[in-house]
């Protein structure tokens, strides 16, 4: 089973602002509303340390592995819930750079595993917001 949930929201900055906000792991805490804690070292092939809280639910920690960090382009992971298979985050972040200077941010997740349609309604609904309010969050600090 497979469950994908997508957003984008288009921010008046560069793309180079909205990486530099979005990968200030440090400041996470104080102002994201979804990803609460990224440590350690985020480079392709590493393992680094998350907690994530969507709305409404209690906060998971996991060890994903970084699959692309490319510089003002995007960052992509993949988590696994106790053994891979279980349940499964592709997670990605991507910036797409606009003529007139600003930035479409996109993030999305391709959730895969055999308990994927137990979570699909926590999915489709806590999950999905709480990426639109990292997003906002996101936008308002970078404009």
């Amino acid at each position: 089973m497979s469950q994908f949930i997508s957003t984008q929201i288009n921010i008046k900055s560069s793309p180079d602002k909205v990486w530099t906000v979005l990968t200030n792991f440090k400041n996470y805490p104080n102002w994201n509303p979804f990803i609460q804690s990224i440590e350690g070292e985020v480079a392709i092939g590493k393992r680094f340390n998350a907690v994530i809280q969507a709305p409404n639910n209690k906060a998971m920690k996991f060890s994903p592995k970084v699959l692309v960090f490319d510089t003002n382009r995007e960052f992509k992971w993949l988590g696994h819930l106790l053994i891979k298979g279980l349940f499964d985050g592709e997670h990605r972040f991507q910036l797409v750079a606009n003529s007139d200077g600003s930035t479409t941010f996109i993030q999305s997740e391709k959730f895969t595993g055999i308990l994927v349609p137990l979570f699909k309604s926590m999915l489709e609904k806590d999950t999905l917001l709480g990426f639109q309010l990292m997003n906002n969050k996101l936008k308002e600090l970078c404009e």
